[in-house]
């Protein structure tokens, strides 16, 4: 304890210069807890969200098994799930039953047929889109409570209609779930965000972290050598220099987490593209204020007690400014594991043995990321320092000479500049990986955009109606034909019933085709037709009309063949389907079990406004948008966005390294500047000598940090199971950022060396 009060008071003590190190010690803390706050709230926001969705699941549970299938107690529900733009539109039609039902989440009462109940985001857009109301029968009379809405931006909506139009729906005796059906990020989504914010948060942020608690070590370490002098034992004198750096910590977290609460009440009214929450649900759990209060001051703890081993342990040698020994190579020892399985990973992708979505994969490839960042910042001291010597040895320039020994006497400074820089380089190699395989998996090539409905389920005046929706280039029935239930396996033959211009209008690229003729569709660019599809053989359908009149149809396959191009893998047709011209069928007859496939440009705005149309038409009936997956396009946003905030806190972190760590530099090396400017150096050269102390050791590290980010990036795309393994789009977009870093450094070392000599620097010290 005694210790420890020295140690404040020599803080408080200590001179001008040793308060205004320990407020950049403290606002570097605030910082990386501010970052780390940030990380761990990810987690709860994403909880708290899905357990609202969970919340206003619709059930249906009761004593008394079947009575939620069959009569009129229980209230009925469906559920339509649309896309408006990339984000999913939700509608819950609801109709009451004689049993009352609570009503969901956000509501005050459950609705009645004609009211609409919207979520305030959805009312915004029903007011900017009047052609929206068509999807919404009804008269919008309140709006979703925030219990109801899983953040303020969802599109929601609760419509009351009457049981005849729900009547073969899901029946629902009360609201609230266990779990939800429809989490806001999957588990594997989320396991990439976790992944990813650990190389290029956490991993920076330990790093960031260690540099602030060593700042000013070489003063430091002078004046606790004084004190082991004066007879402080060995862990004393370690004590004395943890307390400050405690103090600086526990003072910076408690700024960290008051700074964390205003960015959070800020950025949640605020919301960021694609991700938005309430600020509730940013608070932080008792677990996560503890890990940033009690963690934070811990790694300064054994950071300050590291620092001040050689002062203890050698007192002499440090008050006489002795050379320190050459950086330990088992700072490889992290790299080489590491490096291993990223080799190994890039050697499969090469060889055509890229692993698919293996337990194993998704276990080693993050601690690969791990130990190969934690490898080259370990690393950069040894190499930059090993160069430094060579190059010093055969240097004929003052300037670089005067550099390189320097540096080779003080390669650790290297670690403590140019770390921040280099991990902000590895992390964007390693982010922009992710950014390619989300977009291998929400990437739509086709120009053409299909909607798919099931013809059973509408009327035939329905039917027509659809087919003239605003926006349908084309239309075609699809089905199958009849199989024998007591033969097995029963041959079937799929048909497309449209004509030659509604072929072309839903594939680009048709060869010829003649009106009111039957032929086989082949698509050049997938031509594998079924071994049933053989000229001549007869297959069976079942026709219906308006009135409810059933007809046999038998069809047999033609020899004529249509051929058309798609690969875009979301072709409306698949070779071997035949063409049947309209008028081949029965006037007034149309097929059984069949899908009606509707036909538009993939502009989002065309989009919209064809699913409008359909809504307006039947609001109530299923539409499937091959291509669009709302829900996943929508966890690709927030992905995205996550993504986005762990590289700007990342770039915050890495520049506040390299700002604070400079700074200190320059200041602990006033003594030297000040020798060398007595001795007759000019402020020229002593210029060129900093920048070339900063720009060395960065510019190795940033050039391994290009090499193994894209050794990192690629193991990633080989392991993520995407066709692309290899990027080099991605190479000038990082050299050119690494090309940056080096600028900067550069010129933000120029004016750390002033025109001033000032000996009573070299009397202090």
């Amino acid at each position: 304890m005694r210790e420890l009060q020295l140690g404040l008071r020599l803080l408080l003590g200590g001179g001008r210069g040793n308060r205004v190190r320990f407020l950049l010690m403290t606002l570097g803390a605030a910082i990386g807890v501010c970052c780390l706050a940030m990380v761990l709230a990810i987690p709860g926001i994403l909880a708290a969200q899905d357990a609202r969705k969970a919340a206003r699941e619709p059930d249906c549970i009761t004593e008394r098994p079947g009575t939620c299938g069959s009569g009129s107690r229980s209230a009925l529900e469906l559920t339509r799930t649309d896309p408006f733009g990339a984000r999913p539109m939700t509608r819950i039609f609801l109709a009451a039953g004689t049993t009352p039902v609570d009503p969901p989440p956000g509501l005050s009462e459950f609705p009645s047929a004609g009211e609409v109940f919207v979520s305030p985001r959805l009312h915004e857009e029903l007011q900017e889109t009047p052609g929206l109301s068509q999807l919404f029968p009804g008269k919008e009379v309140g709006r979703i409570a925030p219990e109801g809405l899983a953040h303020p931006d969802e599109l929601y909506a609760y419509i009351g209609v009457g049981r005849a139009e729900l009547a073969e729906h899901q029946r629902i005796t009360h609201f609230g779930m266990s779990y939800t059906s429809s989490p806001t990020v999957e588990g594997s989504a989320l396991d990439i965000v976790r992944f990813t914010l650990a190389g290029v948060v956490l991993l920076p942020l330990a790093v960031f972290l260690t540099v602030c608690a060593q700042l000013s070590a070489a003063s430091r370490n002078r004046r606790l050598a004084a004190l082991r002098l004066l007879g402080m034992s060995q862990k004393g004198v370690q004590r004395v220099n943890a307390a400050e750096t405690v103090a600086a910590a526990l003072l910076g977290a408690v700024m960290g987490l008051a700074g964390y609460w205003l960015v959070n009440q800020v950025v949640a009214r605020i919301g960021l593209p694609g991700f938005s929450w309430y600020p509730s649900d940013g608070s932080l759990s008792l677990s996560t204020v503890a890990v940033c209060v009690v963690g934070c001051p811990l790694l300064a703890w054994f950071a300050g007690r590291v620092g001040g081993r050689r002062a203890a342990a050698k007192p002499l040698e440090v008050r006489r400014s002795a050379v320190t020994k050459a950086p330990a190579k088992w700072g490889m020892l992290p790299l080489v594991p590491g490096l291993g399985v990223v080799t190994g990973y890039c050697v499969a992708g090469a060889t055509g043995h890229a692993p698919r979505d293996t337990e194993l994969s998704s276990i080693l490839m993050p601690i690969a990321v791990v130990l190969v960042g934690a490898g080259l910042v370990l690393t950069l001291p040894l190499l930059s320092g090993a160069l430094a010597r060579r190059v010093a040895e055969s240097a004929r320039s003052l300037s670089l000479g005067l550099a390189m020994r320097r540096h080779e006497v003080e390669p650790s400074g290297a670690f403590r500049v140019a770390t921040g820089l280099v991990l902000l380089v590895f992390g964007a190699s390693l982010v922009q990986g992710v950014l390619i395989e989300l977009d291998q998996v929400t990437r739509n090539t086709s120009s053409t955009q299909m909607y798919e409905l099931d013809l059973d389920a509408m009327a035939y005046e329905q039917e027509r109606a659809f087919e003239k929706v605003p926006g349908v280039q084309g239309h075609a029935v699809e089905a199958a034909s009849w199989a024998d239930p007591d033969v097995w396996p029963s041959p079937r033959l799929h048909v497309v019933v449209a004509t030659c211009d509604g072929v072309r209008a839903m594939v680009p690229d048709v060869g010829p085709c003649v009106e009111g003729q039957s032929a086989v569709l082949v698509n050049s660019a997938n031509a594998n037709l079924d071994e049933e599809v053989q000229p001549g053989a007869a297959f069976s359908f079942h026709l219906q009309n308006e009135k409810g009149e059933r007809r046999d149809f038998t069809l047999k396959v033609p020899r004529e063949t249509v051929r058309f191009r798609d690969n875009s893998g979301l072709s409306a047709f698949d070779s071997g389907q035949v063409l049947v011209p309209p008028s081949a069928l029965p006037e007034g007859f149309r097929l059984e079990e069949a899908t009606l496939t509707l036909s538009s440009h993939s502009v989002p705005d065309v989009v919209r406004n064809v699913l409008d149309g359909i809504g307006g038409v039947d609001p109530t009936i299923e539409v499937r948008t091959p291509g669009i997956n709302v829900s996943a396009l929508e966890q690709v946003a927030i992905v995205r966005t996550l993504l986005a905030v762990g590289m700007v806190l990342g770039m915050i972190i890495g520049v506040a390294a390299y700002l604070v760590a400079a700074t200190d530099r320059a200041v602990e090396r006033r003594p030297q500047v000040t020798a060398l400017a007595l001795l007759g150096a000019r402020p020229r050269t002593l210029r060129t000598v900093q920048a070339v102390q900063v720009v060395v050791p960065l510019a190795i590290g940033l050039a391994l940090a290009v090499v193994l980010g894209k050794m990192a990036e690629s193991s990633y795309l080989v392991t993520g199971g995407g066709d692309i393994f290899w990027d080099g789009d991605g190479v000038p977009l990082l050299l050119a950022c690494a090309l940056g870093a080096v600028v900067v450094a550069t010129l933000g070392s120029l004016p750390l060396i002033g025109r001033r000599i000032d000996p009573e620097l070299i009397r202090r010290d």
